[in-house]
């Protein structure tokens, strides 16, 4: 009987342990996730003002390359233009 009695009264410290320490993880692990979803956030951020960057970007490209543009700027630049029919050669192999 004797035994028993000591036996509980080891064990419940041990449980108040194991208690104590499964909470202590249940907090480190919510700490950690909240920590994760800021960072996720963060990044989901920039990578929304990239896109948008990038989306400027080939707009200004479409708008500088487009043919007119490049064909008025030959002309006007760089004052270049078209050869006669008689000037063209054809190199073949």
């Amino acid at each position: 009987m004797m035994s028993r009695v000591f036996s509980s009264l080891l064990s419940l410290p041990a449980l108040f342990a194991f208690c104590l320490g499964s909470a202590l993880l249940v907090i480190s692990e919510t700490h950690q996730t909240r920590l994760l979803f800021t960072q996720l956030q963060t990044l989901e951020g920039e990578r929304w003002r990239l896109q948008e960057d990038y989306s400027r970007l080939v707009l200004e490209y479409s708008t500088l390359s487009a043919p007119h543009r490049v064909s008025d700027l030959s002309v006007t630049a760089l004052a270049m233009t078209s050869p006669d029919t008689g000037a063209i050669k054809v190199v073949s192999e």
